[in-house]
């Protein structure tokens, strides 16, 4: 076995020869550190790198194999965590020249159990300033690219972690999704991202009493994510919002015939580029092929579901940063520093506005998902946009139209709006510029295993693209 071979194994199959004793845990960190090097000019998805501390945890883990011990879930697995969240001792920049690689006092909840179950974090992954945009560059970082096109942009704000796992450089990867984090680059990389419903996963404060805010895992293949996500989920004394009991989803699915999924191209009101289009329609063709019937349905949305969806964010999150501006503004991205004075403007009024516009968008969704057993809807409108792109600057057109050029191109955004509903992003094919495209399953509030039972029923007929190297991007 090539060490390519190594660099994208399902991280399933590693755990399963690790323990079988045919792979030692140094030979995959040895592998993907050696790949990293090798792609970081390319791709610079990471921002802080442990590299030797995560050789020696890979012997650690290899001893354990090694004597047959008890080992934990991600037990020698090299794993991205995305530079937002904390690990005591060790830098988080958040992306920021504000932060000054503040050193974490504290270990995040998710980030904690990723590690006690065995989990290595040789690397942060990048994101733009604060999370807060739809691609991933930062005045501290530079411009992190997509594996499958480097022109093009991996997404954001989880953009990093997708872009390590599209090039080989993790297993697996942590991510957070606010207005799309995790399922935007995971269409953009190929890949799957989860979106669990609120309260699933436990989240940092003050933003995980903010109903938008979601973490999950991000994976090449649906084993990998519910892998991690059966980790990261459950209850945590540090986090009110989560939910009781933990709930764990199992790896095996029964098939989906006699399924009745809804379908919607444009969710009312997105402008939805041809090829995206194209790849939507033949997933769909996908699920009629495993019994399913598939028929498109009016959810009755307009316009007004962005506005309101934008209005939220810049009421909550981008108030968050205005503090910032007086002091730190000229050191700020210009997108950071845009959201943070739309911020500023946000009145309360505003705010509640937006809540009557979500639990509108519900009164069709929730009936809906009675009568059907899961929604399908593309991920991104668009595969993907330039890696140096300025929503501030440029602009984003989609069948001559403009859109909206912060989320116009996605359609993510009205599921964090609706975020008890289970969200799972899964690749539908590749546009002609080599970009991934991808398309959502939504499920019923907190019904988290259906999403998971389409996607494997749906991968399983399709293949998966990372296990042949001649499905892979080319670096």
């Amino acid at each position: 076995m090539s060490d390519l071979d190594l660099c994208y194994m399902p991280a399933s199959e590693a755990l399963r020869l690790f323990k079988a004793k045919k792979l030692s845990p140094v030979e995959l960190m040895q592998a993907t550190i050696d790949r990293a090097e090798a792609t970081k000019a390319t791709i610079n998805c990471f921002t802080f790198t442990h590299f030797d501390e995560a050789m020696a945890l890979a012997r650690k883990a290899e001893a354990k194999y090694a004597k047959g011990a008890r080992t934990g879930a991600l037990e020698g697995l090299p794993i991205g965590i995305k530079d937002e969240s904390y690990i005591k001792g060790k830098p988080t920049s958040h992306g920021s020249l504000l932060s000054k690689d503040a050193i974490g006092g504290h270990t995040s909840t998710m980030n904690e159990r990723v590690t006690r179950a065995g989990g290595i974090v040789h690397a942060r992954t990048a994101t733009p300033e604060f999370s807060c945009a739809g691609y991933t560059w930062s005045k501290r970082w530079g411009v992190t690219r997509n594996p499958w096109n480097p022109d093009f942009t991996p997404g954001g704000s989880s953009g990093g972690s997708a872009a390590t796992l599209a090039s080989g450089t993790s297993s697996i990867a942590t991510g957070s999704d606010i207005a799309g984090s995790i399922r935007i680059p995971a269409s953009a990389c190929g890949l799957v991202g989860f979106k669990p419903p609120y309260g699933r996963n436990p989240d940092e404060p003050p933003f995980n009493l903010d109903f938008y805010c979601h973490t999950g895992p991000l994976a090449r293949n649906v084993t990998d994510a519910i892998l991690l996500q059966n980790v990261m989920a459950g209850p945590s004394p540090l986090d009110i919002a989560t939910l009781r009991p933990k709930l764990r989803l199992p790896l095996g699915y029964k098939p989906i015939k006699g399924w009745k999924i809804a379908f919607s191209m444009d969710l009312g009101s997105f402008e939805v580029d041809p090829e995206v289009r194209k790849n939507t329609l033949a997933a769909c063709d996908v699920f009629r092929s495993l019994g399913a019937t598939v028929e498109e349905v009016d959810l009755g949305w307009g316009d007004e579901v962005l506005k309101a969806g934008m209005a939220y964010l810049e009421h909550l999150f981008g108030a968050s940063l205005s503090p910032l501006l007086a002091k730190h503004g000229k050191d700020m991205t210009s997108y950071a520093r845009q959201f943070a004075e739309d911020g500023q403007k946000s009145k309360a009024t505003d705010f509640v506005a937006t809540l009557d516009v979500a639990a509108r968008m519900y009164l069709t969704l929730g009936p809906l998902l009675e009568k059907y057993d899961v929604l399908i809807c593309p991920t991104n409108a668009l595969p993907a946009v330039p890696a140096e792109f300025d929503q501030t600057k440029g602009k984003v057109e989609i069948n001559g139209e403009q859109v909206n050029p912060s989320l116009g191109w996605v359609m993510t955004t009205p599921f964090n709006m609706l975020s008890r509903c289970p969200v799972l992003s899964v690749p539908s094919g590749r546009a002609a510029n080599g970009v991934p495209t991808g398309i959502q399953i939504v499920g019923r509030t907190y019904s988290d295993a259906d999403v998971f039972r389409a996607a494997m029923a749906y991968e399983t007929a399709q293949g998966q693209w990372y296990t042949n190297a001649g499905t892979r991007p080319s670096l």
